[in-house]
């Protein structure tokens, strides 16, 4: 049987995660500036992939993954030849007003996050509503994928789950500095730090987190202690500023 075809606009690493996630069920076309660099994706894809680079670029009739920085929309836009039968981006904070530089019959905006490099990406997505079963088909080829009702949900969206990694290793960083600053070996802090989060990241998925917290803290004790100090430097509120300023900031790049 036949594989539907899937091309890749940009060869960094999202389009990599997404190629990994894609290859068994999908044919690849990946479009580029530079051949060597074409090369070194299908060696990391270790499939066979169908390569272009942008002076050969026709989407006409195509499904196109747009996977190239925002800032280079403008420049690609008028070398990728033909209407595409559908677009999907993974551009930060361009919407799909923007994305129309590019001529599709279709549009869908994606904002998967760093761990789509595992396949375990969580997705937003927003677009029209006929493409919805095959984009939540393609963005859970790397993780989970959740559809939305509109472009400023998408926008929180990018707050949440796609800024999210960065405000995890933070916190992750900063909880190991306090084991090393209390007398734990730096090394023992980072294996204990990599435990806490591959266990919690199991337990949230089915617990709620004020019940999981709970679940921990018992009355006058070590982590009731150190969960008072969490509350009076302010963790809460600077977490619900960071979501608020990332949103902020995807408002702005339109």
């Amino acid at each position: 049987m036949t594989k539907t075809s899937i091309t890749l606009i940009g060869n960094g690493k999202m389009a990599l995660a997404l190629a990994q996630g894609l290859k068994e069920n999908y044919a690849l076309e990946v479009i580029g500036r530079n051949t060597k660099k074409l090369e070194a994706f299908e060696a990391q894809l270790g499939i066979e992939i169908e390569k272009t680079l942008y002076t050969n670029a026709a989407i006409h009739g195509k499904n196109i993954i747009l996977c190239v920085k925002p800032s280079n929309l403008t420049e690609i836009a008028p070398l990728l030849k033909g209407k595409a039968d559908a677009l999907y981006s993974v551009l930060a904070g361009t919407s799909l007003e923007s994305l129309h530089a590019i001529d599709a019959y279709r549009y869908v905006r994606a904002m998967p996050n760093l761990a789509a490099e595992k396949g375990l990406s969580m997705t937003a997505l927003v677009g029209d509503n006929e493409l919805k079963p095959f984009a939540l088909t393609i963005f859970e080829a790397i993780g989970n994928a959740l559809w939305l009702s509109s472009e400023k949900e998408l926008d929180i969206a990018t707050a949440l789950s796609g800024s999210g990694p960065a405000y995890l290793a933070l916190i992750a960083e900063a909880l190991s500095d306090g084991a090393v600053r209390e007398g734990l070996k730096r090394d023992d802090a980072m294996v204990l730090m990599r435990g806490l989060f591959k266990g919690f990241g199991e337990l949230i998925q089915t617990i709620h987190p004020a019940l999981l917290k709970d679940n921990v803290m018992s009355p006058g004790g070590t982590t009731a202690a150190g969960y008072g100090a969490l509350e009076k430097s302010g963790v809460r509120q600077g977490c619900m500023q960071a979501i608020q300023a990332a949103y902020a900031r995807a408002q702005e790049m339109k």
